[in-house]
């Protein structure tokens, strides 16, 4: 499943491509999408411009602009709506804040002021190609250009959306009940607070996307290697220095796959289409029994939060009073023992 550097990766790709052009129409398929795409929405959508495209923890959003904005009722309830080269170089922090930066029209959100929400699921790809281009299986929205191009969202498994609000406050609205803090310049005091004052395991914390949005099972993983931290310790058992390490690592991690353009596992692309790099710098995550890249000691995999979770026995050590060990974890231990 797409995670942050992935949907960050199309985010960007998306935005030179998209800002300022105009949707002339849209079509879909007859398959639905785990939230349909709404045959109403396709006049509301044509003619409007791009005006910015964004992300929140793992959501597309694209803001429209429309040539003369009428009020509207707010959708009901279920009517959600240059690409980088990878480099070594660090990204700067207004780089990593753009895309989640919230939009910069007017004073703010408000009636009249549509939007697409776009989410990837599991194997959705979100780009813009040449109107000629042939068209690929599992081909589900697609938005004409102004210019001869067409953004294309093709899905084979169809657990992704794309969605449209005629108000993108409501759509702002729901993101911010659901979702926490963005994970560049998280509040340290939040985060120790967050980790240590539950019971539940790193993973399962890292993957709640209440206290940190966008995380997932790849990057929770790296993370926790990066920090030294065995993802079955619970929260509480984390030293305040500890929990800062988990932090930073979590900023590290995330910004390396950006400029990475992401990992392709199977299905993932960017917004051109090229695949992503970040897969070749794993330390842990997928290389069950191969060695660690510090000591040389085989990667483990047990099940953490339901999630198949990948550490090194020696570099993330964990006791009996930090944590339980996670399902599978003692059948790997004695079978090579």
């Amino acid at each position: 499943m797409p995670e942050l550097p992935e949907v960050e990766t199309v985010v960007r790709d998306l935005r030179p491509l998209l800002v300022g052009r105009g949707i002339t129409g849209v079509r879909q398929s007859k398959h639905k999408l785990r939230r349909p795409w709404k045959p109403q929405w396709n006049a509301a959508v044509t003619g409007a411009r791009v005006e910015a495209v964004r992300r929140r923890g793992t959501w597309i959003l694209i803001d429209l602009a429309v040539s003369n904005p009428t009020p509207q009722p707010p959708p009901r309830s279920g009517e959600g709506g240059q690409a980088r080269k990878a480099s070594r170089a660090p990204l700067s922090e207004d780089e990593l804040r753009s895309s989640f930066s919230p939009p910069r029209s007017g004073e703010g959100p408000g009636v009249g002021l549509p939007l697409l929400r776009v989410h990837l699921g599991m194997t959705g790809q979100f780009t813009v190609v040449d109107a000629s281009t042939p068209q690929p299986d599992h081909l589900h929205v697609v938005f004409a250009l102004d210019n001869a191009h067409e953004l294309r969202y093709r899905d084979p498994r169809r657990f992704g959306s794309v969605e449209y609000f005629a108000d993108r406050a409501d759509a702002e609205a729901e993101l911010s009940a659901e979702l926490g803090p963005e994970p560049f310049g998280i509040d340290a005091a939040y985060f120790r607070d967050a980790v240590r004052g539950t019971a539940r395991n790193l993973k399962a914390v890292l993957l709640d996307q209440t206290v940190v949005a966008g995380v997932g099972n790849i990057y929770a993983d790296e993370a926790c290697f990066r920090a030294k931290l065995h993802p079955g310790r619970t929260g509480k058992s984390l030293s305040a220095d500890e929990c800062d390490r988990l932090r930073e690592a979590i900023e590290a991690v995330l910004t390396r796959a950006i400029e990475s353009r992401g990992s392709t596992i199977r299905d993932y692309v960017g917004g051109s289409g090229l695949r992503g790099g970040f897969q070749n710098e794993h330390a842990v995550y997928g290389r069950t029994d191969q060695p660690c890249p510090t000591c040389k000691t085989p990667v483990l995999c047990a099940r953490y939060a339901g999630r198949a979770s990948h550490y090194c026995p020696h570099c993330q050590v964990i006791n009996h009073k930090e944590g339980p060990r996670g399902r599978g974890e003692r059948a790997q231990r004695r079978t090579r023992e």
